[in-house]
């Protein structure tokens, strides 16, 4: 018995293959087969119980959807390979989760939190700015921090042609040399928080991501991780 067909990029991203917006580049580019047949039209329809779908002529299977929490440490990508041969922050999982990707970006000197997952749409929920994930950072900057400061990033500042803002910042510690303060991003644009503070003469000499929606970092010791139970998946996918 037939199920109801869905979109063959959603079908990929279900899959693991693919962000939803990758699957469609997938299609687009002609590496996708359905019944022995090149599919290039985005939007095209499959059964998941009836069709056969090829990815570079490999079949496709729907997997187990898996939802990961990691605490990447300094020092390690969170990409899929690395030309360079950097040490990658999925090495650190198991390698049975190798199929595995990193929803969103911790660039190489950050550290903090971050999620690796098979599930498409649940990258996409995360990671477009529709959807407004707040993500929580401590950052560590080199000297003393005025209130103007933080009222200018919060108020948004144009850096090199886009617009970076925090929701939220406040001083947590501050000192002559150096000063720790909280922000909170509703994006998350490349390297947001330094450029934040960059664009303010400021240097982030340490930058950790605390949470991501209500997915604390809390005692997650540095280069471990943990599964995420069922209802933290839907605190993160349902609206606020």
């Amino acid at each position: 018995m037939k199920t109801a067909p869905i979109r063959l990029q959603k079908f990929l991203a279900d899959a693991g293959i693919a962000s939803r917006r990758s699957a469609e580049k997938l299609i687009a580019e002609g590496r996708i087969e359905v019944n022995g047949r090149k599919v290039m039209v985005t939007g095209s329809k499959v059964d998941p119980a009836v069709d056969r779908v090829k990815v570079d002529g490999r079949p496709v299977a729907a997997k187990k959807r898996t939802y990961i929490a990691l605490h990447k440490p300094r020092g390690y990508l969170c990409s899929r390979a690395d030309p360079e041969d950097r040490r990658i922050a999925s090495e650190l999982l198991p390698k049975e989760w190798a199929h595995l990707y990193p929803v969103g970006r911790l660039d190489l000197e950050s550290e903090g939190l971050i999620l690796f997952t098979n599930d498409g749409d649940f990258c996409l929920r995360m990671t477009h700015p529709r959807y407004a994930v707040t993500k929580v950072y401590m950052a560590t900057v080199r000297g003393a921090m005025d209130a103007s400061i933080l009222r200018r990033i919060t108020a948004g500042i144009q850096h090199d042609g886009e617009l970076l803002k925090a929701l939220k910042a406040r001083t947590l510690a501050s000192g002559n040399s150096t000063s720790l303060v909280e922000v909170v991003l509703g994006e998350g644009k490349n390297r947001e928080v330094r450029r934040l503070f960059e664009s303010q003469g400021l240097e982030v000499i340490r930058l950790v991501r605390m949470q991501i929606g209500k997915i604390r970092l809390a005692q997650l010791p540095a280069g471990k991780w943990r599964t995420l139970t069922d209802t933290e998946v839907k605190t993160l996918i349902s609206p606020p």
